[in-house]
């Protein structure tokens, strides 16, 4: 098909509404599954949510590094034959977005699970295995890597424990105290499009 500077658009902003829709029903669905895997072995709810939260962010991190990695070997092996009329790095996205096996999804599961477990700031007991929450880490992953092809890219906030409450990036979450000013923990990340919220996260705020 003819490459075209208003298709290529079209495209781009359809697909980034999927994903944001998709990103939105794992909060809903995946997440609250992930919550309640985890609650058969950890009773603090606290730190229930703050694995969840480290999942995501790590996910996110995983196949940031993957797409990446991908697309380096990509441009390298169109660029023998790239004329155009489109730049090498539309073209290295297209061929991404139509061969999504080349994203090996498991492997970071497995990465992230890796780093789960050696992160300080989970406090659980031994027996937990983060392979239970590998559905929400393996969408999040999916998720994540579809939204580097996007132009922009999408990204997620990280965000710090102790922060000052952000009511333009979150959501405080019902057990919040609403007068407290600093960010407790958090919950879910806010989803960035350069650097402009286009999803609010949710937090924690506590005195």
């Amino acid at each position: 098909r003819t490459w075209s500077p208003a298709r290529a658009r079209r495209v781009n902003c359809s697909r980034r509404a999927c994903l944001v829709a998709r990103f939105g029903c794992i909060f809903a669905q995946e997440r609250l599954d992930a919550e309640c895997a985890l609650r058969s072995f950890i009773c603090n709810m606290e730190m229930v949510q703050r694995i969840i939260y480290i999942a995501v962010v790590e996910s996110f991190r995983a196949a940031k590094m993957a797409f990446w990695k991908i697309k380096i070997n990509v441009k390298e092996a169109l660029a023998i034959n790239h004329l155009g009329p489109g730049s090498l790095e539309a073209a290295a996205l297209d061929y991404i977005v139509c061969h999504k096996d080349l994203y090996d999804v498991f492997n970071s599961v497995h990465e992230v699970i890796c780093s789960m477990n050696m992160n300080t700031m989970i406090s659980c007991p031994a027996v937990v295995d983060f392979i239970v929450i590998s559905t929400l880490i393996r969408e999040l992953c999916s998720v994540a890597f579809s939204m580097q092809t996007l132009v922009p890219p999408l990204d997620i906030a990280c965000g710090v424990d102790g922060e000052l409450f952000n009511s333009t990036m979150y959501y405080r979450s019902f057990d919040s105290d609403f007068t407290a000013p600093f960010v407790a923990y958090h919950i879910w990340p806010a989803l960035m499009e350069n650097g402009a919220v286009l999803v609010k996260g949710e937090v924690v705020t506590k005195k």
